[in-house]
């Protein structure tokens, strides 16, 4: 076949059909792709919404994308017409007929208006300056429809992916946020009186800006999928909706809480009323010991007891306040503060008076041992013996004499225990010196 600059060799008639049905076919689905982009619910509400920021702008390149499409496709869909024209002169077309086919389908045969062509903002796509008309081959205007079919596409999806997740989920979120607002209301869960209440505001001033946002300029809110050329290839960027939902999560469990203190608050201040009344009933008994250790204990240190917990009984007093006013935001921290120190106090009663009935415990020891061990002697028959009653009798009246002195009278039963040791023929085993700590019973 003969050569035809630039198209190449001329087509045969076989090649033109193949070519037609090609293009044919592209036709269809780029009208399609078009008829659908216009009909889609995101190119709508783009061209009804009041946008700002980043999707204000590109939806103004968008908008040019769009309009420049069909201006190519209109001129495609000429060049495809006036090609089938010409096939269908003859059912054998003519050399003349082929040589223009060739042009026509292969050439730069398709001419854009250079004005149309400038109104897209994407420097690759649009003519050069001061041009009135762009030249294109169909393949190559194809390539560029679909450049800017994907370009366009992706803004649109993007833009309703934002919208049709974003603005549902804030809805709900503020629904529920109005709801917990009403119910920390009614525990005293305020701003300014409480965190909890602090943070209602701030999450409900936060979700109303981000509903504004979203809505204006969704594009703001699309988080591109790394690695992904396909339109719409990302998802919508949730991060702040998600952080303040989990602030009010960690508000509801708050609020829970002082529900809770609001339905055990009674049984609560109970249970502290009978825990300090145990310790301050601990703590006079530990001083009535204290007195007695002092007048029939001599020559012992004794401590010192404290006074009632007043400073816990004046809490509790306003831990009832609390309830009577139904403060329930300041008696859950109040009453979670009382309970472990009531069981502290509780428990330093308990310790004061084991340390203040210390000595008497060790007489009452002492006195133990001695009977135990005058009950051996006269197991034994040897009750009369003249030194075991003479030492008995002076251990005796030091234990039952006040005051007593704790180390001698344990001197005095280890003479004793000893005695009784040797009388009885047991190996004696009892130490040098005694003192108050020595335990030994009977079986010594």
């Amino acid at each position: 076949m003969a050569d035809t600059d630039p198209t190449g060799p001329v087509m045969d008639r076989d090649e033109v059909d193949r070519a037609l049905a090609r293009l044919g076919a592209e036709h269809e689905a780029i009208e399609t792709s078009l008829l659908a982009l216009q009909d889609h619910a995101g190119r709508r509400l783009l061209e009804g919404a009041r946008l700002t920021g980043v999707t204000a702008e590109r939806w103004t390149v968008t908008e040019a994308s769009i309009t420049l499409l069909w201006t190519y496709f209109d001129a495609y869909t000429d060049a495809l017409r006036r090609a089938r024209d010409i096939r269908s002169r003859r059912r054998w077309s003519s050399r003349e007929d082929l040589v223009e086919l060739t042009e026509l389908l292969r050439g730069d045969s398709v001419t854009v208006a250079g004005g149309a062509a400038a109104t897209a903002e994407v420097p690759a796509l649009h003519a050069a300056p001061g041009r009135l008309g762009e030249r294109y081959a169909l393949a190559t205007l194809v390539d560029r429809m679909n450049e800017l079919y994907a370009a366009s596409l992706d803004v649109v999806v993007a833009a309703d992916a934002v919208w049709s997740a974003l603005p549902a989920r804030i809805d709900l979120l503020a629904a529920e946020l109005q709801r917990t607002g009403r119910l920390a209301h009614s525990v005293g869960v305020r701003p300014g009186e409480h965190p909890a209440g602090d943070d209602l505001e701030r999450i409900t001033r936060t979700l109303t800006k981000l509903r504004e946002q979203v809505v204006s300029d969704p594009l703001a809110y699309w988080k591109r999928a790394e690695g992904s050329s396909a339109p719409g290839g990302g998802r919508p960027d949730t991060t702040v909706y998600d952080r303040e939902a989990r602030a009010l999560e960690d508000v509801r469990r708050e609020i829970d809480a002082v529900l809770t203190v609001r339905q055990d608050a009674e049984k609560r201040i109970v249970r502290l009323r009978d825990v300090l009344s145990r310790a301050d009933r601990t703590l006079a008994e530990a001083r009535t010991a204290r007195g007695e250790v002092l007048a029939k204990i001599a020559a012992t240190e004794v401590p010192v007891v404290s006074g009632p917990p007043t400073a816990l009984q004046e809490q509790l007093a306003t831990a009832a306040e609390y309830r009577r006013h139904a403060q329930w935001h300041r008696l859950s921290p109040l009453l979670e503060s009382l309970e472990q120190k009531a069981e502290d106090e509780l428990l330093r009663a308990r310790e004061s008076l084991t340390a203040v009935t210390a000595p008497l415990a060790v007489r009452a020891e002492l006195r133990g041992r001695l009977d135990a061990y005058k009950a051996k002697v006269a197991r034994h028959g040897l009750a009369e013996d003249p030194v075991l009653v003479e030492r008995y009798e002076k251990a005796r009246r030091m234990l039952w004499s006040a005051p007593c002195d704790l180390r001698a009278a344990d001197r005095a039963v280890l003479r004793y225990q000893q005695a009784a040791a040797e009388v009885l023929g047991t190996a004696p085993r009892v130490p040098d010196q005694g003192g108050p700590d020595d335990r030994r019973g009977p079986g010594a």
